[in-house]
């Protein structure tokens, strides 16, 4: 298989062309014109500080189907609790500042770079990326952020500094996701953590199908969670 070297113009190969890893090309630029063509083309810049940028599409996608969304009754309980303070959107940059310092079981490093958070950023100023945050005595302790093209939502990381915290964010965010409408979420890698939670790996002809269908569909991300929205 052939890895394709991106050129200056914001075009891609089709994900059909990805190497058996997924990975589909290398080099270009993370304008923010670039990086929302490639997510509504199915593929994501994955890579490390001092590589080349580098750009996937595996086969299989790892996703999660709303409707199969599944909450544990251990953390149903942690829920009821409320002891966060789940907010949208107010602390992006922090979000993923911490994401990028958090310590993963087998990960040395991390693959969001500076110039991912730059890109990111400035997504989240044009209203493609969103954040969830859980905080704890006015203090974000958890989190995620992710890309929301049409009503597909592709989850980026997530971290925790209070146990349970990015657990419960993600109940909220999830089930919100669902009032706005949202009909995919795309958890693009396999990870056993969010297979708990339901996701599960679909064939990626079958993933850039419901891409096509759902890449220009209005979703109207609000700043606050709904007045009286409650996950459970």
């Amino acid at each position: 298989m052939t890895i394709y070297r991106l050129p200056s113009e914001h075009i891609f190969p089709p994900v059909s062309e990805a190497e058996p890893n997924g990975l589909l090309g290398v080099g270009g630029d993370l304008d923010p014109e670039r990086v929302i063509k490639a997510y509504r083309s199915g593929i994501f810049p994955w890579y490390s500080e001092g590589q080349p940028i580098l750009w996937f599409a595996p086969n299989p996608r790892f996703v999660l189907f709303p409707e199969e969304f599944k909450i544990q009754r251990s953390l149903k309980k942690v829920v009821k609790k409320e002891l966060f303070e789940i907010r949208i959107n107010t602390s992006f940059d922090k979000v993923i500042e911490h994401c990028s310092e958090f310590k993963r079981p087998g990960q040395f490093g991390t693959w969001i770079t500076d110039d991912m958070k730059r890109a990111y950023c400035e997504l989240n100023q044009r209203g493609y990326t969103h954040s969830f945050e859980a905080f704890q005595d006015g203090r974000l302790v958890g989190g995620l952020y992710g890309v929301l093209v049409g009503s597909v939502f592709a989850g980026e990381s997530m971290f925790a500094n209070v146990s349970d915290a990015s657990k419960v964010a993600f109940v909220w965010t999830v089930k919100q996701l669902v009032q706005w409408g949202v009909q995919l979420i795309d958890c693009q890698v396999y990870t056993d953590h969010l297979e708990r939670f339901g996701a599960r790996e679909i064939p990626r002809e079958q993933f850039m199908q419901l891409l096509r269908q759902h890449h220009q569909d209005q979703v109207q991300i609000g700043s606050t969670f709904d007045q009286g929205f409650y996950p459970l």
